[in-house]
């Protein structure tokens, strides 16, 4: 794959606002679905106390492997979509049916977007 065809299909996801836990509960949901550049049992680390923490990772959605099932969170987590239009669209999807999710704001430019979503846990928590 050439860079310009891993551009349209890699969406940059920042989490803020949560624990170390809901982070790496996020994380491991969309990873059940798309590659990412995070090794299997990476969890996000706590860089240091009393500031806040943001946790990154790029996943490529081209080719999804596994569908999203709802995922509990502690406490609602900030999200950040980065990425091609459809790209962000296709991983927005996948989180909709992992979480309950808000659109806090977006910003569109030429050819790519940016996503602020407000994640909460699913609402299928019953099946948990």
């Amino acid at each position: 794959m050439n860079s310009a065809q891993e551009s349209a299909t890699s969406v940059a996801v920042t989490l803020s606002g949560c624990s170390r836990e809901d982070a790496d509960a996020v994380f491991r949901a969309l990873s059940r679905s798309f590659d990412s550049e995070r090794e299997a049992g990476d969890t996000p680390q706590y860089v240091s106390e009393g500031h806040m923490t943001v946790w990154s990772s790029i996943f490529d959605v081209a080719k999804p492997h596994g569908d999203a099932e709802p995922v509990r969170l502690a406490a609602p987590v900030t999200a950040e979509l980065q990425g091609g239009y459809w790209a962000v669209d296709r991983m927005q999807a996948t989180l909709a049916a992992a979480f309950d999710l808000l659109e806090e704001g977006m910003a569109a430019g030429d050819q790519e977007k940016d996503v602020q979503l407000r994640l909460c846990s699913g609402v299928h928590q019953d099946e948990i």
